[in-house]
């Protein structure tokens, strides 16, 4: 199955271009959808969703035409928003119950199946009967990946899942995630380029509303392998650096300041190569540095 997004595109009463002429083309497996807040990506999301329409542009999942037939493409779509409310007062188990009816599984002998299997996969069953309200941050995005994975999707949506998690539960939804995203389509929405990195074998980078870069990650780091050198440099000195080179990124280290900047030949002064990495390909695209064209 293929999800197909062709020129859409969506402004807000406000005035705000949210999407400006999107086309990319998605097949199974894990896709990253990486870019800043406020570049698009839930805007984006939602529209894949079917929860609003676009003004211009068609979305097709299979034979699927979104904004035609919404119902259907519910029937086969899982989805984790950015924000995933649930009822504090009820366990897991019982509101998983709940939701696989709603999602058309009346056969309680086969909801039973698909909540208890539900459960386990997410590593949540010794916390099934625990009142949700007591679950942790990362346990709660496991619960809201549970209840996507309803009905066997074909289509499974989360945008932005380990915000805010810690490093521990982040590696454990990490893991729950490469292991769905081998059989369906798996759209990772996120402004944390190490989820990416970490997971996807297909990518894109979206700024304004508008992609930027697709493709391969490996194959889009290729572009600057050679080209990326590293330094450390003093706080005072920043500013003109930044003036006379294509600087990729900037953080503090051991009191100093190390740098990352893009050039086609050589630097001096204490300047090395580096292997690039997909945290360049993204600094750099946000900042429009001018490689190879592409951008």
């Amino acid at each position: 199955m293929k999800l197909s997004i062709k020129n859409i595109s969506k402004t807000y009463p406000n005035g705000v271009e949210a999407l400006k002429n999107i086309n990319l083309e998605i097949g199974n497996g894990m896709f990253g959808l990486l870019g800043p807040n406020g570049a698009g990506k839930s805007t984006l999301m939602r529209t894949i969703a079917a929860l609003q329409d676009s003004d211009e542009g068609t979305i097709t999942v299979g034979d699927i035409d979104v904004s035609k037939d919404k119902q259907s493409l519910r029937e086969i779509l899982g989805y984790l928003p950015q924000e995933f409310g649930v009822y504090p007062k009820i366990s897991a188990k019982d509101l998983l119950d709940h939701l696989a009816v709603m999602k058309g599984i009346t056969d309680s002998k086969e909801r039973k199946g698909v909540v208890e299997s539900l459960l386990h996969q997410t590593n949540l069953w010794d916390a099934k009967d625990q009142k949700l309200g007591t679950y942790s941050g990362g346990m709660k995005q496991r619960f809201g990946i549970a209840q996507a994975l309803i009905g066997d999707p074909k289509l499974i949506i989360v945008d932005e899942p380990t915000a805010g998690l810690d490093p521990m539960e982040r590696n454990r939804f990490h893991n729950l995630l490469s292991e769905i995203g081998e059989n369906v389509i798996v759209i990772l929405s996120t402004h944390i380029v190490d989820d990416v990195s970490d997971l996807c074998n297909d990518m894109a980078i979206i700024l304004n509303g508008e992609v930027k870069l697709e493709g391969e990650p490996i194959q889009l780091i290729e572009r600057m392998k050679g080209k990326v050198w590293k330094g450390l440099v003093e706080k005072s000195e920043l500013s003109e650096i930044e003036k006379e080179n294509d600087v990729i990124s900037s953080r503090l280290y051991m009191g100093k300041v190390q740098v990352r900047i893009f050039s086609e030949s050589p630097l001096n002064n204490g300047y090395e190569a580096t292997e690039p990495e997909i945290e360049d390909l993204y600094f750099a695209t946000i900042h429009g540095l001018n490689i190879n064209g592409e951008f």
